[in-house]
């Protein structure tokens, strides 16, 4: 079986999470005028949401030049987060560009209204954009409880490696940020959809919109879907928006308990993986 790491919080337990994806265009390679744009565009869900999920790499687009951007660890973005966090009563998450004694690594951070904070650090890099050459592997998978909801971050291209993510029961809610360009957008909507339904959990997908330096064009696609694979969020292709749904704990609980598939997974092993700190 695989091993995926904890990082518990005390928190009340909740029936239901309010969801909030936050799909929208991103300014090249300009963290603070991309702060000021999230700022601007979150104000709107105070006192609405209970979550709030930013694309992959929010502040820069999705860039393999880290040394123009690269924020050190626990720098201001971060300290940006935890304030929109507080202010916003929710908790916050998003990957950035982050440098550490080890290098660079594309940071997935998640902050919570009462100032805690975890990271994972992304653990498929993108070979066909040359990622792996300019950012440094994570090695630990992490789930985080929140509100008594077990939460497990990703980062766009670990969407394609089901092992990482198969879920033994360990998490109710898979996310995934991303800048997934559009000519990829029918893999995207496909394999959201399968980490949902062999997952038995729920899994939301932020998608970024609009056309990068690179000239790439981004469709968003942004969703959330339910552990049957049916779509809770869905938007049209290519709109910047934010949209909000409320996740059931005690449906997925009923589900899981009618079908529970989790009782004839195959065991395995991952190597080379450290579990995470706890």
């Amino acid at each position: 079986m695989s091993t995926l790491g904890s990082s518990l919080t005390l928190s009340t337990v909740a029936e239901s999470l309010r969801v909030s994806l936050v799909q929208s265009d991103l300014h090249w390679h300009q963290p603070e005028l991309n702060r000021q744009m999230f700022t601007e565009k979150l104000a709107v869900l105070k006192g609405q949401t209970d979550l709030i999920i930013l694309p992959e790499m929010f502040t820069t687009g999705f860039t393999m030049q880290p040394e123009s951007v690269a924020e050190p660890e626990n720098g201001v973005t971060l300290d940006w987060m935890l304030a929109q966090a507080k202010s916003l009563n929710a908790a916050l998450c998003g990957s950035v560009v982050v440098k550490s004694n080890q290098g660079f690594h594309n940071r997935f951070y998640w902050v919570q209204p009462d100032g805690l904070h975890h990271s994972y650090d992304k653990r498929h890099l993108f070979r066909m954009a040359g990622e792996h050459q300019f950012y440094c592997a994570g090695e630990s998978a992490l789930v985080i409880e929140y509100m008594g909801w077990r939460i497990f971050p990703q980062i766009c291209y670990d969407l394609r490696f089901p092992v990482w993510s198969r879920n033994h029961g360990q998490y109710d809610l898979a996310i995934y940020v991303a800048n997934w360009p559009e000519v990829r957008r029918h893999p995207w909507q496909v394999l959201l959809q399968a980490r949902a339904i062999e997952n038995l959990c729920y899994v939301a997908g932020v998608n970024r919109v609009g056309t990068d330096a690179n000239q790439l064009p981004y469709s968003g696609d942004s969703a959330l879907i339910d552990f049957k694979g049916h779509s809770q969020i869905s938007a049209d292709a290519g709109i910047e928006f934010i949209q909000t749904a409320a996740l059931s704990k005690s449906a997925l609980s009923d589900f899981r308990t009618a079908f529970p598939a989790f009782s004839d997974a195959d065991n395995f092993t991952l190597d080379k993986v450290k579990p995470a700190q706890k």
